[in-house]
């Protein structure tokens, strides 16, 4: 039996039995019980200044390809959001290439595509409260153009010049005021981007969310559904239930998904939560075979298939969590996805090797390696390149 080489931070290397892949099929009709979308990163070429401080140079067929594999597998896209780098390597003029392109795709594919809508194109730091209200117009309407569903991001812009609640509470107002079709609003936590601190008026999370619930009530045939992305289930499940019918609460929390997606079906929390993550772009077909298993109600089988993933997310995005993207396109390589393991911005060597060996620890024992023999071949390689015989 093949066995894969783990290297431990004190040097030492130990040895784990290879699994054979998850028995998961793809779904022969659109999923049911959830609505989930996988947050997708971008290939850059092998060959370009995939290097700190350059332009964004992508591998559209890989990139694309990635996509389209989603696809296959029932789930959504989520596109230009934080995993694919932008603000850390992704640049705007590659942003606005990237939503183009990937709805594109998604009318092909008959797929659904949401991306991400900021202020991060303006760059100067500080801008007024007017510049920010029309530098989110101007990607949403962009958005609205390419046909993809518009994802309302926190906006650092904001969160810098934004005096109380008040402030947040016009922008939101002016800009959904704007929207031709119902957004999502995205509430992103600062393990992900500590410059989002004290956003929507406040440090804690229950005078936030009362703000956030209130932007919701006063607008509310514009907001599809909110995003959290705290890691704080007790936030969103708390949120979650205070939401007005129709607006769905997308989770962000990659710590703990297993029970905010299953809900009243797994006895965890009220009703459920459907997903919008970076997770579920490291792992697709095994969060499709757990929603399928959800669909044929059998949640026992969503437990086992989903459960042990946690674990992998969890070390996926461990602090600083705002690496967690380099995990994502190291499981996308080791998984066939693309070429080689580079990231625009050179944030494939944001985290370490025994992070990473740990990261091929727990794919492996969660099956969430596609092609356990390729990925064998590619992470001893990567270890020999290394200096550790593998």
């Amino acid at each position: 039996m093949a066995a894969l080489t783990l290297l431990a931070a004190d040097g030492s290397l130990s040895d784990a039995a290879l699994n054979d892949a998850g028995a998961y099929g793809r779904p022969s009709a659109p999923l049911q019980s959830r609505v989930a979308y996988a947050a997708a990163h971008v290939v850059p070429r092998v060959s370009a200044d995939n290097t700190p401080g350059q332009p964004a140079d992508i591998d559209w067929d890989a990139t694309l390809a990635f996509r389209r594999n989603v696809y296959s597998w029932g789930l959504g896209v989520a596109d230009a959001m934080d995993t694919a780098q932008r603000n850390m390597g992704l640049d705007a003029a590659a942003t606005r290439e990237l939503i183009s392109r990937s709805a594109e795709v998604a009318r092909e594919e008959g797929g659904s595509v949401v991306v991400g809508v900021n202020t991060d194109h303006v760059v100067d730091s500080r801008i007024p409260l007017e510049q920010v209200i029309d530098a989110y117009k101007e990607q949403l309407h962009f958005t609205e153009e390419q046909g993809a569903g518009p994802v309302l991001m926190a906006s650092r812009h904001l969160a810098r010049v934004a005096q109380d609640a008040s402030d947040y509470r016009r922008v939101y107002r002016e800009v959904l005021s704007s929207a031709t079709v119902p957004v999502v609003l995205h509430w992103l936590g600062t393990a992900f981007d500590p410059e989002l601190a004290g956003y929507f008026g406040a440090d804690d999370w229950q005078t936030a969310s009362a703000v956030l619930l209130d932007i919701i009530g006063e607008n509310p045939d514009k907001v599809a559904g909110v995003k959290m992305s705290l890691l704080n289930a007790e936030s969103e499940i708390s949120v979650r239930a205070q939401l007005p019918e129709g607006v769905r609460m997308f989770t962000g929390d990659d710590f703990n998904y297993v029970s905010l997606i299953g809900g009243d079906t797994v006895g965890q929390g009220d009703n459920h939560s459907d997903a919008l993550l970076g997770a579920f772009a490291a792992i697709t077909p095994v969060a499709s075979a757990a929603i399928q298993a959800l669909d044929a109600d059998d949640p026992a089988r969503y437990l086992e298939i989903l459960g042990p993933t946690e674990e992998l997310s969890r070390q996926v995005f461990a602090a600083p969590t705002f690496y967690y993207k380099t995990g994502v396109a190291f499981l996308s390589w080791l998984n066939g996805h693309q070429p080689a393991f580079q990231m625009v911005g050179g944030l494939h060597s944001a985290r370490s090797l025994p992070h990473l060996s740990r990261i091929v620890e727990l794919a492996n024992a969660s099956l969430a390696l596609e092609d356990p023999e390729l990925a064998l071949e590619r992470w001893h390689g990567m270890l020999r390149l290394n200096g550790v015989e593998a």
